[in-house]
């Protein structure tokens, strides 16, 4: 089991992190803050002298982080904003019933059985929506990729998570991240082609990516962007 000691050191405050399976010392910028990981019997004294030894590191990924923050989209939700789909930004409109609820060509026509909704309602039910017009269209271009490989695949789910865009289980089940439907359209067909591809190899092997590079030939430039820009896919 972990244990965890509070520390700060000049400016910077960070934990103390005790780990049985540990074997080496390590830094880690968790979403809690700067960590330092150490085996269970190795001395505190130990741990402090490596992150005051690697401060240098540590400050230059806390900027990033940093600038990375500040680049990530900040949204109202109302009737009349823009919001992303596909790379381009749409004005969301009220549906008059829930069955014209939809992304459309050029705009995001969204129900809400509330006269004045408030924002935490509306954005609730823009997230159900993302999630159903996501499902819809990640299934879609898996079972493209899927018939164009000679693949099957067991069901397609999406959710929302932290640090995985996507994930292929040994079952056949593909997993997605809705939020990729925030990204330009060829980036959410390469992260699909990568997930279809792991349903013949389930690694990260010459042979995968020499599959991957069969049906998405621009998968690294694609996947660079994706690297690079995931952390503004938000709504």
């Amino acid at each position: 089991m972990n244990t965890a000691e509070e520390h700060i050191y000049e400016d910077i405050p960070y934990r103390l992190v005790r780990s049985p399976r540990r074997k080496r010392l390590g830094l880690v910028l968790a979403a809690s803050g700067v960590e330092v990981r150490i085996p269970q019997r190795c001395a505190a004294r130990h741990g402090h002298r490596f992150l005051q030894e690697n401060i240098r590191w540590v400050r230059t990924q806390l900027l990033r982080a940093s600038e990375r923050a500040a680049e990530i989209p900040r949204y109202r939700y109302g009737f009349g904003e823009m919001f992303p789909w596909l790379g381009r930004k749409l004005p969301l409109e009220r549906a008059a019933q829930s069955t014209g609820a939809g992304v459309r060509a050029d705009r995001i026509h969204l129900y809400s059985r509330y006269r004045q909704p408030t924002e935490a309602q509306l954005q609730t039910a823009l997230y159900k929506l993302y999630q159903r017009e996501a499902l819809a269209l990640l299934t879609d271009k898996s079972a493209l990729y899927a018939d164009r490989l000679d693949l099957q695949f067991s069901s397609v789910r999406v959710r929302r998570t932290r640090s995985k865009w996507g994930h292929c289980t040994i079952r056949g089940e593909l997993q997605y991240n809705w939020l990729v439907c925030l990204a330009p359209e060829p980036v959410v067909d390469y992260l699909v082609a990568h997930e279809v591809c792991h349903l013949r190899h389930h690694n990260h092997s010459r042979a995968f990516w020499q599959l991957v590079d069969s049906v998405c030939p621009r998968y690294r430039e694609l996947r660079g962007w994706l690297r690079d820009n995931g952390h503004r896919l938000t709504v």
